[in-house]
């Protein structure tokens, strides 16, 4: 289901974690047009340093497991939740052992496969936002 019509409406950001540049690429476009505020990061510590920066107020991360640098997609998921309650973090692949290594570190594990379903991203995020939203 795509509403991109609401969507339009929205004004939370999500930061893009992937080092596939194309697919990273693709899926920030989708979201950017589907109006949310993007941040781009090619690895895990390019998203660090997005993550300090408390003004740019991320609100969901996607990240690839397989994110590269000096902490994996699976570390900094859970750097976030014990660093940053409520910072919704979702990650995405593709490896039957990512998907159990996640469920460990992140209580459900990787909810999106790659390559990414642009529908399928929007979905999910405005089903985080109405949880959140929800008494």
């Amino acid at each position: 289901m795509n509403d991109s019509a609401d969507a339009k409406m929205i004004e939370e950001a999500v930061l893009v974690i992937d080092g596939d540049v194309v697919s990273r690429h693709a899926i920030a476009d989708y979201l950017r047009h589907c109006g949310y505020a993007v941040v781009e990061a090619a690895n895990t510590d390019e998203a660090m340093t997005a993550l300090a920066e408390r003004s740019l107020g991320i609100d969901v991360i996607l990240c690839d497991v397989a994110a590269i640098g000096a902490a994996s997609g699976f570390e900094l998921a859970q750097w976030v939740r014990d660093n940053r309650p409520g910072l919704e973090v979702r990650l995405a692949g593709s490896l039957d052992g990512a998907v159990k290594t996640a469920a460990d570190l992140c209580e459900t594990g990787p909810h999106l496969s790659r390559p990414y379903e642009p529908d399928a991203v929007v979905d999910y995020i405005k089903k985080l936002r109405a949880a959140r939203d929800r008494p």
